[in-house]
This record gives structure tokens, sequence and C-alpha cells, in this order.
């Protein structure tokens, strides 16, 4: 009998899998390119290891063990630069949740629909905008001749020099990152809200339960869910303070506050040709994200009773 219920389940297996390919075949070339450019390129790690040297190659370059980790925690500069990645990119994270969800939870209590798309396809544009071309817009506009400064000296402010100065240019980076893609990452808070049962608002107004207690008490809670979602998935980008736009906006009178682990590895891996300095480097920020995305995961599970997969 176990021999038959066996058979009939390879059977059904077999069933199924011709059943879905087609499915399959889809997935074929995505699944090739994953492996192409994120997984054959894993044997590069090996250099962290190695004096590599070009002209020997990955196979003959000297191993050196972990010298290049300790090296570079002995670099002056390297713990500034942990700095600044983690502050960077710690408050780009927080007010990349937050901003969002006040502007999903304002744009929400528009009544008039035409004005409300007006607004969602205004604030969706910059999030299509590269670095490149918002890094050029913004040095113009901060510019000490720029119209910023134009703005604040007519004003009686002063005149900052925005993109050279170490104790804003941080701001900067912050604020224009938010400004780029807060409304892009709105679209999820506003599917959370059309969620949200429209009796509990009636009934909270049947009650006397004001605009701002149906928030506090409906609202919130009820795209929670979805926020500490968002949050879980972002902790894995801590230490991505955003390379194309720090590229594309800083100089090196604001290394001090402006240069991040990304650039950092740039600079000593193409320019100066450290290869297994810079791969090293990059797999010790790729090692924190992966215990950081962990830590996040298991409190998602214990807390929030919520899993990913």
């Amino acid at each position: 009998m176990a021999a038959v219920n066996t058979c009939m389940n390879r059977k059904r297996r077999m069933v199924k899998f011709k059943k879905n390919i087609p499915l399959h075949l889809m997935l074929l070339p995505g699944v090739l390119l994953i492996l192409i450019f994120n997984y054959l390129p894993m044997g590069g790690i090996a250099m962290a290891f190695q004096d590599y040297k070009v002209t020997k190659g990955l196979f003959r370059s000297e191993w050196v063990g972990l010298y290049n980790f300790r090296f570079l925690m002995s670099y002056p500069d390297f713990w500034n630069i942990m700095k600044n990645t983690v502050c960077i990119a710690g408050m780009k994270l927080i007010l990349g949740l937050a901003v969002p969800v006040i502007f999903a939870l304002m744009l929400n209590e528009i009544r008039s629909k035409y004005f409300a798309k007006i607004t969602q396809t205004l604030v969706y544009l910059p999030n299509f905008l590269s670095w490149v071309i918002l890094g050029g817009i913004f040095s113009t506009l901060l510019s000490p001749n720029g119209i910023v400064n134009h703005a604040l000296g007519a004003l009686g402010m002063g005149n900052y020099y925005f993109m050279g100065d170490n104790k804003l240019f941080p701001g900067v980076l912050i604020a224009t990152d938010v400004w780029k893609g807060f409304g892009y990452g709105s679209i999820v808070y506003l599917a959370a809200l059309t969620g949200i049962d429209t009796g509990l608002y009636e009934a909270a107004a049947i009650d006397g339960a004001g605009k701002w207690k149906q928030t506090l008490h409906i609202t919130l809670p009820g795209i929670a869910p979805i926020v500490f979602v968002m949050a879980v998935l972002s902790m894995g980008n801590v230490l991505n303070a955003g390379m194309d736009q720090v590229m594309n906006m800083y100089s090196p009178q604001v290394y001090l506050s402006g240069d991040i682990l990304d650039t950092y590895i740039y600079r000593i891996g193409l320019e100066n040709a450290q290869y297994s300095l810079s791969t090293a480097a990059g797999l010790f920020k790729s090692a924190v994200s992966a215990v950081l995305m962990s830590l996040a995961y298991f409190f998602a599970i214990k807390y929030g009773d919520y899993q990913l997969f």
C-alpha cells in the first residue's frame, strides 16, 4: 500500500511540474541574471584575504588572512567614515519612514480627488530623476550665489555655503534624499489606508471622536503593521547612505562629514587601486548589514508576529 501511495505522489508531482513548466521558463532569465551578476562575483570576496595583485590574479596572489581588516580598522579616517555613514543613513531611514506616512495621512484627507491626483503626480516625479541631474540642480540652487542664498539674504539671514560646509552638508544630503523619495514611498501607505474599514470611522464619529482622535486610534493602528514591515525591510540598508547621491554632491571640502563607506571603498579601490582593502571594506559592510537584517527579522517574528518569508 505504501509503495502505491509513493508511486501516486510521484505521478502527481510530475504532473504538477509539467503543468508549471511555462512558469519555470519565465523565471529562468531572471534566475540566470541573478546567478551571473550576484552570485558569480562573490568569488572575488577572496581578495579581502589576499594581497591582491592584478598581474598575479586571484589564484596566485599572496594570502594574508585578516591583515586587510586589521589595517582597515586601524586606518585613521575609518571610524569617522563609519560615523558619517551610520548618522546619514540612520536619519534617512527614520525620516524616510516618517515623512511618507505623514504625507499619506495628509493626502488621504484631501476631499478634492482632482487636486489629490495632481499633488500625487508632482511629488512622485522627483523619484524618477537621477542624482546626476538632481546633483547639478541642487549644487546650483545651494551655491553661494544661488537662489536659496539670495532668498536668505533678502530675509537678513546671511549667506551659507551649503555644499562646502561640513556642518551643513549632512543635512543637505538627508533633506534632499527625503524630498526625492517621500512621494514614491507614500504609495504603500496610501494603499494601506484604503484597506481600513470605513465603518470604524463612522462609529467613531457617532461616538464624538474628531479627526485627530480618529487618526490616533484608527488610522495609525490600521497602518502600523505595514510601517513595521517597511522598517524591518529598511534595516538592511543602515550602512547604505546613498553612494550615487553623495558622489554627485560632495567634494574634498566636505570629506570630513560627507564621506561614507561606499565612497571610501570607491576611492581606495578604483582611484588608488587598493583592491584588497576595498574588498575588505565592502565585505565588512555586507556582514554588518546581514547581521542587522537578521536581528530585524528576529524582532519582527518575536514582537510583531510577522514573517516576511
